[in-house]
């Protein structure tokens, strides 16, 4: 019994810590005009602590929940330290947002722990029904975090759009999973790929339940055709929320791909590649087009991030090689979203930067954060020697290696493309007089945490071949 209870905590200790955090922030919401700063340090003494739990164990210990439905390894270390990181400077970003409006309350740091344990379940699962419970866990927080804003139109209709559209999602990967139940008598991942062989008995049936499964991955990502809530969310969200929603969400739909596709319907690779293939395509096409006549930078952010999911879906059509790939571009990309979004913040003020032309003549109003946000768009365009350039060069080299060569070239040709809504900000940055938009001044910790995101940008370029060491060693 003791070593049950050892093998329990050692597998899910971190999600105690948050779990036991989230109960102490709600706690401190009560002490009245005071629990809204107090919220804010108790989480991230709450991001802190599991940093620490996280951080202490076996870098390559594998620790399994008996049932073996839950594990700590290496790649949910690795996820988990980065979107720890990535959530203390979302919660910084976010505090300067809420305070500036006086939307403050412990609720939002209470709704965005939620998400984060929903995300850590996730990343650690080994089964259908543990990767269902994470996913429903972060859905429900991001619904509610959506409709923060109470007086807000377009915020109230955001999350009822997110939140129909993630329940027929949700319902599809619940169908999917039940009928992958039905042919193999397993939920764990390991059971479903021992049971699945390419010329088995039931194959239609499993082709069928992957279907489903690929449509509640697709969602979570916002890979076209199931892309309809990204933008209007982004657009609708307050800013803060859409800074959350386009960055940590990734992480997790990437340990949500890769746990399903990889370690249970491996089996099937052929099959599912092929319907990636088609998602993949669809989004450089319509992320890249649409996003060039956007006005407002939210929504082009949001059909930025479809181009962007279509190169991480492309580093899982590279096969094995590829993998590393794609986790690499997706930490890359939620640096770049994350900073992209702060600098948003940071412009807007009190009131709202949500317009492409509010960056007019930002060199002039705020000449560092004009050369920040500089570095963010050179390096989602994918230009050195930023690390964004890095993160497409190794997926598209993934991809030749694996013989994949067209697909290479069709993400180069919509890449050039999209490059250009990225240089028209530096363009209005740089060459706008920007005459008659008030001046750029933000809070000491926005303003440094802001700065050492985008300058992480260039430091990963100049010094690319850790952070892909370490993404390679995660997956193994």
């Amino acid at each position: 019994m003791n070593a049950e209870i050892a093998a329990f905590l050692g597998a899910c200790l971190p999600e105690v810590v948050v779990g036991a955090g989230i109960c102490v922030v709600l706690l401190a919401g009560l002490s009245g005009r005071h629990g809204r700063g107090l919220a804010y340090l108790l989480t991230l003494a709450t991001l802190a602590a599991s940093a620490w739990v996280v951080g202490a164990s076996q870098p390559e210990a594998v620790v399994s929940m008996p049932g073996g439905s839950f594990v700590q390894d290496p790649l949910s270390r690795f996820l988990k330290l980065f979107v720890l990181a990535l959530m203390a400077a979302i919660f910084v970003y976010a505090r300067a947002y809420l305070r500036e409006r006086r939307l403050e309350t412990p609720e939002f740091y209470v709704l965005g722990l939620f998400a984060l344990l929903g995300i850590f379940v996730m990343v650690s699962s080994m089964s259908f029904l543990t990767m269902y419970l994470g996913l429903e866990i972060l859905a429900l927080a991001l619904y509610a975090m959506v409709a923060l804003e109470r007086g807000s139109a377009p915020g109230a209709e955001a999350a009822m759009k997110y939140f129909v559209l993630g329940a027929i999602s949700s319902g599809c990967i619940l169908y999917g999973i039940s009928i992958l139940y039905g042919v193999t008598g397993s939920v764990l991942f390991s059971g479903v790929a021992a049971a699945i062989e390419p010329a088995a008995v039931g194959q239609v049936a499993v082709l069928v339940g992957l279907a489903f499964v690929l449509v509640g991955i697709a969602f979570e990502f916002g890979a076209v055709p199931f892309h309809m809530w990204l933008p209007d969310v982004y657009h609708g969200a307050p800013t803060c929320v859409s800074l959350l929603v386009s960055t940590v969400p990734k992480v997790a739909a990437f340990a949500l791909a890769f746990r399903i596709l990889v370690d249970a319907l491996g089996p099937v690779q052929a099959d599912w590649q092929l319907l990636l293939t088609v998602f993949a395509v669809l989004s450089l096409v319509v992320g890249n087009l649409v996003a060039i006549v956007q006005t407002n930078i939210k929504r082009m952010l949001a059909y930025s991030t479809i181009a962007h999911v279509a190169f991480i879906l492309l580093g899982f059509l590279a096969g094995e090689g590829g993998l590393p790939s794609a986790l690499y571009y997706t930490v890359i990309y939620a640096l770049m979203a994350a900073a992209a979004f702060g600098i948003v913040i940071l412009v807007g003020g009190s009131g709202e930067a949500d317009q492409i032309a509010d960056f007019r003549g930002l060199n002039r109003r705020a000449p560092w954060f004009a050369l920040m946000m500089l570095i963010v768009m050179i390096s989602m365009v994918g230009v050195p020697p930023f690390a964004g350039f890095y993160a497409k060069w190794w997926v598209l080299w993934a991809l030749v290696d694996a013989g994949q060569t067209w697909l290479a070239v069709v993400a180069v040709i919509f890449s050039v493309i999209g490059a250009f809504y990225y240089l028209r900000i530096v363009w209005l940055m740089y060459f706008d007089e920007g005459l008659n938009l008030p001046p750029v001044s933000a809070a000491l910790d926005l303003r440094v945490v802001l700065s050492a995101n985008s300058l992480l940008l260039l430091g990963l370029g100049l010094f690319p071949a850790g952070l892909l060491e370490l993404c390679a060693r995660a997956l193994g």
